[in-house]
């Protein structure tokens, strides 16, 4: 019986090892270089003053709430829609602090100063007190990048961005409160591949919460994740992806508990949760996308990038060939002409990159 269980194990390891092989063959670390920049910039500035097409999330409780994107949101009026918009804008903050001499810069500076006003903002504001319907917009997938924005301007060491994360402030204030009242609601995580993973929003707010040193809004995310998902284990991410899937709801969940747990914790609980990523058996394959000009099929794209950034903040040396081999087989797809992919897929090629040069 010996004999056969090192037998076994013999096997287990020299599969892991070809297996692991086979992914550093074709694949390397992408950086993000200035050319790449330039590339990626060209998306949001082609789409956030862009009026239509636009996806709208209003319910409308009487005549008088139906008008233009651009009339309820006087800064968020592009991109197809309310998120994509505000992650498009984070896209724009990144790369110019990243490289501030892109060829585009003034562009760019442009629209910030344009649409970055106390009016704006006072009317973006408003929105989410229009109606009753109106005050659970964006739950909770817009209101993690608007937090991620906020974070990006006020980490930008410049006297316009310092502006800008001062008029952006009041919005963001209110995005934490109404996190801070809604998650004592919220009796059970949502566990999807799309807007309302409940995991994703956590994780984006909680380095926020971090950056900003708002203690009491760190600790409540903390709470409720580990009232979540403490208990979790097993995590059946061979179910995964689902075909609109741009979120991976095992990827996204470890990701947020590896900045809720500490390092001994959460090495425990990583292992119970996930073991095959940790022991090099996991097999994860990029997702396949067929028809870029489907709005929800290019979803798939994203999926490839939010599991890299999530691959890449796991520090281990398998998880990382596998965040290369996702970002790679969709990092020079992102650029097709088409708009169903080109509004929003930046960002998330943009995040993933940033996360894999930590």
């Amino acid at each position: 019986m010996r004999i056969i269980f090192l037998i076994i194990i013999g096997a287990s390891l020299l599969a892991c090892g070809t297996k692991q092989q086979n992914i550093q063959s074709t694949t390397n670390t992408p950086k993000l270089t200035k050319e790449l920049a330039e590339h990626l910039l060209s998306l949001p500035l082609k789409c956030v003053e862009q009026q239509l097409p636009y996806k709208s999330g209003i319910i409308l409780s009487d005549s008088s709430d139906l008008n233009l994107p651009i009339v309820h949101h006087p800064i968020f009026y592009g991109c197809f829609d309310w998120h994509s918009a505000v992650h498009g804008y984070w896209s724009m903050v990144f790369l110019l602090k990243e490289y501030p001499d892109l060829a585009r810069k003034e562009e760019v500076f442009k629209i910030l100063d344009k649409h970055f006003t106390k009016e704006n903002i006072d009317q973006e504001i408003a929105y989410f007190k229009l109606n009753k319907y109106t005050a659970s917009f964006e739950r909770t997938y817009g209101w993690a990048w608007l937090l991620k924005l906020q974070e990006e301007l006020n980490t930008w060491e410049i006297d316009r961005a310092k502006s800008y994360a001062q008029t952006l402030q009041p919005l963001s204030n209110l995005i934490i409160q109404k996190y801070q009242e809604y998650l004592p609601k919220l009796v059970y995580p949502i566990r999807v591949g799309e807007h309302t993973n409940t995991a994703f929003g956590l994780s984006f707010a909680l380095d926020y919460a971090i950056q900003s040193g708002n203690e009491t809004f760190a600790q409540s995310i903390k709470t409720h994740a580990l009232r979540f998902y403490a208990e979790d284990k097993g995590c059946p991410i061979d179910w995964e992806p689902s075909g609109y899937d741009f979120l991976s709801p095992c990827l996204s969940e470890l990701s947020l508990m590896n900045k809720v747990l500490s390092k001994e914790d959460f090495n425990t609980w990583s292992t119970d949760f996930l073991p095959s990523l940790f022991n090099g058996t996991l097999s994860l394959e990029p997702g396949e996308v067929k028809d870029r000009s489907d709005g929800k099929l290019v979803h798939l794209d994203g999926l490839n990038f939010s599991r890299a950034w999530c691959l890449y903040g796991m520090q281990d040396d398998y998880a990382d060939l596998l965040a290369d081999h996702h970002i790679n087989h969709s990092l020079d797809k992102i650029k097709d002409g088409d708009y169903a992919g080109e509004h929003w897929l930046a960002s998330f090629a943009l995040y993933a990159l940033k996360t894999g040069a930590q």
